[in-house]
């Protein structure tokens, strides 16, 4: 956006598997006026994609490869393993990697879940796409283990999925350039925490306090008793009558100046 008089506009990186919908419908009915675009990118092109200004912020998954970047962790994914629906897997409610051991696990390059030792035995070749290797699933080739998002959006009426008990999560997190944190950022972050439309950023403005309420609130902390401010009540100049009351005064004649 250059040029004092070009129209803002907020775009909005997200990785595959993150749902961004229910954050754009909140922008659209409070930003009305500025247009959010939705870039989508890879897990691998995210982090390159916010530093080139391709977009102001994004979905990623951790961790940040750098720290000029910032992020906001939003939720932790459940990690499953996507198996054909005859498999011996889809009669159990959920499984360990070490239930894997016989198993063809494949590992794509894209993986997200950045695993030290993947279970199972490895494949005879890596597939270049977690796409690709669903395909491969569906062929009877091996099994897969992804974050659940995935598993959803790589769905087939062939193939089912289970939880993994003991197998690495993938965490989703807000991101954007540290040194870009402009107002709609800020604004984006504020959707995204569940911040309402009447506040400010999270950052309620202190309201002035009226002269009396300081007053008071200073002797509550100093344990003294807090002086009338109304006007006191005029003094007779009456004698006390018999009821206990000021009697009115006589009044009498003026005097002559002699």
């Amino acid at each position: 956006m250059t040029g004092s008089d070009a129209t803002p506009s907020f775009r909005l990186a997200y990785v595959p598997g993150v749902t961004p919908t229910k954050w754009v419908r909140i922008w659209n009915e409070r930003l009305p006026d500025i247009p959010l675009t939705l870039v989508g990118v890879t897990a691998g092109e995210a982090f390159a994609a916010l530093r080139a200004g391709e977009a102001d912020a994004g979905f990623v998954r951790l961790p940040v490869d750098g720290a000029d970047l910032s992020a906001i962790p939003l939720y932790t994914e459940t990690t499953v393993v996507v198996v054909p629906k005859d498999h011996v897997v889809a009669a159990v409610d959920e499984v360990a990697t070490g239930d894997l051991a016989d198993e063809i696990v494949l590992h794509p390059l894209d993986d997200v879940l950045g695993w030290e030792t993947p279970p199972g035995k490895p494949a005879f070749e890596r597939p270049a796409t977690t796409a690709d290797a669903i395909e491969l699933v569906a062929a009877g080739i091996g099994v897969l283990v992804v974050p659940q998002s995935l598993a959803r959006l790589h769905h087939r009426k062939d193939l089912t999925y289970r939880p993994v008990t003991d197998a690495p999560a993938s965490r989703v997190a807000l991101s954007w350039p540290e040194e870009k944190t402009t107002d709609l950022v800020e604004d984006f972050i504020g959707i995204v925490r569940g911040r309402t439309v009447n506040s400010s950023r999270g950052r309620q403005p202190a309201q002035p306090q009226p002269k009396q309420d300081r007053k008071a609130a200073a002797a509550r902390k100093t344990g003294a008793k807090p002086r009338a401010t109304g006007k006191p009540a005029a003094k007779s100049g009456g004698k006390p009558n018999a009821r206990g009351g000021a009697s009115t005064p006589k009044r009498g004649k003026p005097r002559r100046g002699r």
